[in-house]
């Protein structure tokens, strides 16, 4: 369900890269100097495809960022109740095993009985 849900979504979104990279070929200029415009300290020439491809690189990889930063506290809690589970765990299988050799004396003067595992 979630590969049909994957291709729903990324397949559209790589036709209109696709259509907007093949109708955007030219030559754009990216300059790193707002404010002189004449002659830029830095600037790239490249096609325009190629600023859009990093662009939406750009906003995938800070989406990812964002969403695996925002659900850290949920990945504490659930580190913190995992091993919370494994020491209830290791608790209960070594009360089980005290409870399977451990004889319980009913009252006193009659013979104690070993407590056994439930058949039902």
């Amino acid at each position: 369900m979630t590969k049909l849900l994957k291709l729903l979504i990324l397949i559209p979104i790589a036709i209109v890269l696709i259509v907007l990279s093949v109708a955007n070929r030219q030559l754009v200029s990216f300059s790193l100097d707002p404010f002189n415009t004449e002659a830029p300290a830095v600037s790239f020439e490249l096609p325009f495809f190629v600023f859009l491809f990093l662009a939406t690189l750009t906003g995938m990889v800070l989406g990812s960022v964002a969403t695996w930063l925002k659900q850290g506290a949920v990945r504490k809690k659930l580190r913190d109740e995992r091993a919370t589970s494994e020491t209830l765990r290791h608790e209960t299988d070594i009360l089980k095993k005290s409870l399977e050799v451990t004889p319980v004396e009913i009252a006193p003067g009659l013979p104690a009985i070993t407590s056994t595992k439930n058949a039902a």
